[in-house]
């Protein structure tokens, strides 16, 4: 019986070797550690081993040893590499958003890296992309932000204020801004772009964008005159400062519409007066239309209306 027992024993002894043989203690930690979890010896090799799977697209494994790489040693030159090839996976795999927070990682914990520059402008392309209509989903979920556009292209800006892509970002953030209907918040970027970036190129477009911003303010429910009147005056000023400008056209155009919207109300106020028999306060409003708003659809039919009254008036003697 006991040799029985003895044989079964070392059977099992026998039989459990080849698990032991994947596992190996280290002083260090005081722990066993399976080997095939260990990074190499120096970060040069797990980088050049991690680096091997990038190029063959074999991007889990990739993914995994980077970011051993980066467990082991935080502090290397290679660390700053493998975060940027983690985001250069998320970009292979279409997943953008994660990408710019790979991309920004780098930027927050290597600002030593010579990748710099270069990844300001993966992250501008990112925005680009997401400002463009790019999905804006993340393993199947929202993302937690509104628009992924807005908060990239403020990193890039935050990024290097004065760098070469900052005018145009900051720019397009506004531009975003003012698609999501936030006026208040894209006119504040705009005129960021005309105090910050003064000659640069989209200086003046920007001061085209804070007048309609303004304008877009006044479409509201809700007549806002004071914003109509400071929209107009700002498209005014673009106007003169660039007449040659493409966006003049544009300018002008908005300033036509805005002196439309001006005739009419003044127009309404005239009829509102009439009806209540105050017929010296209508003739105010009339004439105003006719004089100050000679060229709107308004001014005919004030002076028509005028007429009428007119007729009335002379029946009545």
């Amino acid at each position: 019986m006991k040799r029985i027992i003895l044989s079964l024993l070392l059977i099992s002894f026998l039989a459990a070797q080849p698990a032991y043989a994947y596992w190996i203690w280290t002083p260090k930690s005081g722990k066993w550690v399976n080997p095939k979890n260990l990074p190499k010896d120096n970060p040069q090799s797990q980088f050049a081993y991690a680096k091997s799977f990038f190029d063959r697209d074999q991007n889990e494994i990739a993914k995994r040893e980077f970011r051993k790489l980066l467990k082991a040693y935080p502090k290397s030159a290679e660390a700053a590499e493998s975060q940027y090839y983690l985001g250069r996976i998320e970009e292979k795999e279409g997943k953008s958003y994660e990408a710019y927070q790979a991309y920004q990682m780098v930027i927050d914990k290597y600002p030593f890296s010579e990748r710099i520059q270069e990844i300001i402008e993966l992250e501008y392309k990112i925005a680009e992309r997401f400002m463009g209509g790019e999905k804006r989903k993340a393993f199947g979920f929202n993302l937690p932000v509104d628009n992924p556009a807005i908060e990239i292209f403020g990193k890039v800006v935050e990024n290097s204020t004065y760098g070469p892509l900052a005018p145009k970002a900051q720019y397009k953030l506004g531009l975003v801004l003012k698609g999501a209907m936030r006026y208040y918040e894209a006119e504040e970027e705009f005129n960021k772009v005309v105090t910050r970036y003064p000659d640069s190129e989209w200086a003046s477009a920007a001061q085209y964008q804070i007048a309609s911003c303004r304008a877009s303010l006044s479409k509201g429910f809700a007549y806002d005159q004071g914003s109509v009147q400071e929209a107009k005056e700002k498209f005014e000023a673009f106007v003169k400062e660039h007449p040659d400008a493409v966006l003049s056209m544009e300018a002008e155009k908005n300033i036509s519409q805005i002196m439309e919207k001006e005739a009419e109300a003044s127009y309404n106020i005239a009829v509102f007066y009439e009806k209540q028999k105050a017929f010296d306060s209508a003739k105010i409003y009339y004439n105003s239309v006719i004089n100050d708003y000679g060229q709107t659809s308004w001014a005919p039919k004030a002076a028509a209306q005028l007429q009428i009254m007119e007729q009335k008036n002379e029946k009545k003697k």
